[in-house]
């Protein structure tokens, strides 16, 4: 039996979109085993990230719960470091933007610098999810909008749970 083919695909996920899990739907498609790996920022970084690191495990689990190859386990330190403990032959990322792009390759180049065995792969996103980011829901839920077009179920009762439910628009009657 050929070994298996593994890949990471390492992000914050706070929180998990559907533009996330519309990149672990393509990549278990290409790799036999994929680890998602939740970043933990510990106490690294002034910008706190809205679920623990231990509520976004959750939350990947839960939602990629039909896809039995996929793991879920949270990391610290650097992605290229994380795929080398999994055994991955390849880094998986989304592309939303061509913004997305230089960085994207900058960490690509970096990551081949510090592993040249291991591949980044570039997942160019599906156009309903290009202006989609965790951190775009987190800001519109934290203000009472509606993001449960953005995110699967339980994310949106997550975040309804953490900051209360979406403000609905008032409808006007025009009697």
């Amino acid at each position: 039996m050929p070994p298996q083919r593994t890949a990471v695909f390492p992000a914050t996920f706070d929180p998990v979109t559907n533009g996330h899990l519309a990149i672990i739907s393509r990549a278990v498609r290409l790799f036999d085993r994929l680890v998602v790996g939740v970043y933990d920022h510990g106490l690294r970084t002034a910008k706190q990230p809205l679920f623990d690191a231990a509520e976004r495990v959750a939350l990947v689990t839960e939602v990629t719960a039909d896809w039995p190859q996929v793991l879920v386990r949270a990391f610290t330190g650097l992605s290229i470091d994380f795929a080398r403990q999994e055994g991955a032959a390849a880094i998986v990322r989304g592309l939303r933007v061509a913004d997305d792009f230089e960085f994207e390759r900058q960490m690509a180049m970096m990551n081949r610098h510090l592993d040249p065995e291991i591949e980044t792969v570039l997942f160019i996103t599906n156009p309903d999810h290009a202006f989609v980011s965790s951190s775009l829901v987190r800001e519109v839920a934290q203000m009472g909008g509606d993001v449960s077009r953005l995110v699967p179920a339980p994310v949106t009762a997550a975040l309804a749970r953490r900051l209360g439910p979406p403000v609905r628009p008032a409808t006007t009657g025009n009697a």
